[in-house]
Parts: structure tokens; C-alpha cells; sequence
């Protein structure tokens, strides 16, 4: 099996970050992805993934330190978690979570955020069910928090109240939140604001600027999400065709 890479400040300019090297109108968010790594490695966040041309990796960082509304002291959290195509059930994600245990040692457990049923941009919950980890909480609409206690006192994490409801403070149109953490979002950010204004829909864009303000987020998902009317619609990055889908059929229910 090939080798597996953890990035560094010292090696980040050199590697690619697995998302998106191929797709150049994302350029730009992909630069902002490595320099939002950069400012992260000092809080103890850690990124691997294996010596491929391929989405296999594994992103996590101590819980206190997380973009995340979690109650998780003295876990670590799993960030973002991916193996693509050609790659799964061939022990890769096994490999980049033995990564994490042995990072997570002397902790008292690992958690991960997943969902009911299979989600875009969520990691599946089966992979880690089958590897022992018990769900613990729940938030609207389908999040679900996953852990693995490392130790026998270890108490169970959970979401945030902030991010349980699934409601933003933006009453008015659309509101899209979002962070540099995926290289994807400024790109489909800008992108979403023009289908909005093509329509004549009002739109807020909130980046969460900070580990704060990420912490105090309405949902446990913080890279990218949508909010209509002031509820939360969906994490799945939109364009055009995904704006059909997920956004369309509510104007058309509010006679918009």
C-alpha cells in the first residue's frame, strides 16, 4: 500500500490537499483551503492522506480546537473524511483511521459528526459503526454524532444546543454560511449569490471567519450550508442543477 503523507507548514506548498487539484476555476478556494491549514496546524489540527492522485485522506483535530458546536473535552475530532471510487474497501480508510487512533492516544475518544441516512459532504456512518464507534446525539434534521471511548470513564460527547434546531437568524430569502476549510465554497458561494440575484431572491453570505463563531453555529455541519426563511435546507454545495433541486420546489411552495 502506498506511503501516507501528513501535511505540514514546511511541506504544504509542495503537496497537493486531495480536493479539487484538478478543477481550476476552484483555484482560488483552494489556496484559501491551504492557507486556512496553515493557521490551523499550530491548534493541533493534522491532515494525511495517502501518496496518490486521489480523494483519500483524513483531516481531525482536538475538539476544543474544532469548527464544530460540539461538547467533546479531551476527544478528537474527525474533520473531514474521505476515499474515493477506485479506493474504497481497500483498507485505506482503515489505514488514515489507524492514523487517528494512534494521534488520539491518551485521549479519551475519537467522535465524528455523520447522519441518518447518507448525506453528501457527511462521512458515511456505516464505515465507523463497523469500526465500534456508538452514536451519542442528534440534531435536526438528520446529524448524527458518532464516538469511540478510548478509555472506560469516558463520557459521552454531544452537539451544541446552538445546533440542534436547524434555524439560522436570517429570516429574510436565502443565507449561506461557510469557511475556507473546503476549496470548494468560495467559488459556489459566489456562484449561489448570482443564481439569487438572477431570481431576484435576497441572500445573505456569512463566512465563519472564526473558530467562534463556528462553534456557535445553527447546524454541526460548518463548511457549507443553506438556510431558507431562517430553515436550514441543506449542506450539499449548489450550483445551478442542485438550486433546482434543493431550492426551487420552496419558492415555488411560497409562490416565489
Amino acid at each position: 500500500m502506498e506511503t501516507i503523507t501528513q501535511l505540514t507548514a514546511s511541506n504544504i506548498a509542495a503537496e497537493h490537499i486531495c480536493c479539487a487539484f484538478s478543477d481550476k476555476k476552484c483555484a482560488a478556494g483552494y489556496q484559501a483551503k491551504k492557507e486556512w491549514l496553515l493557521q490551523q496546524f499550530d491548534e493541533g489540527y493534522v491532515f494525511k492522506k495517502f501518496d496518490i492522485r486521489g480523494k483519500v485522506f483524513i483531516e481531525y483535530v482536538p475538539a476544543e480546537k474544532a469548527w464544530v458546536p460540539i461538547d467533546a473535552p479531551g476527544y478528537m475530532l474527525i474533520n473531514c473524511f474521505w476515499v474515493s471510487g477506485q479506493y474504497k474497501d481497500k483498507g485505506f480508510g482503515k489505514a488514515l483511521l489507524q492514523e487517528c487512533l494512534k494521534d488520539a492516544e491518551g485521549m479519551k475518544g475519537i467522535a465524528v459528526v455523520s447522519s441518518a441516512k447518507k448525506q453528501p459532504f457527511l462521512s458515511d456512518k456505516q464505515f465507523f459503526i463497523k469500526n465500534g464507534f456508538k452514536k451519542c446525539d442528534e440534531a435536526a434534521p438528520w446529524f448524527e454524532l458518532y464516538y469511540l471511548p478510548l478509555t472506560d470513564d469516558a463520557p459521552a460527547p454531544g452537539f451544541k444546543a446552538c445546533a440542534k434546531n436547524a434555524t439560522s437568524d436570517v429570516k429574510a430569502g436565502l443565507s449561506v454560511y461557510y469557511t475556507n476549510a473546503c476549496p470548494f465554497t468560495e467559488f459556489y458561494v459566489k456562484e449561489l449569490e448570482q443564481i439569487a440575484k438572477q431570481r431576484q431572491l435576497p441572500i445573505t453570505i456569512v463566512p465563519l471567519s472564526t473558530r467562534e463563531q463556528a462553534q456557535n453555529h445553527f447546524i454541526p455541519h460548518t463548511i457549507y450550508s443553506v438556510f431558507y426563511q431562517g430553515k436550514f435546507v441543506t449542506q450539499n454545495i449548489l450550483n445551478e442543477n442542485y438550486f433546482a433541486k434543493f431550492v426551487q420546489p420552496l419558492l415555488e411552495r411560497k409562490g416565489g
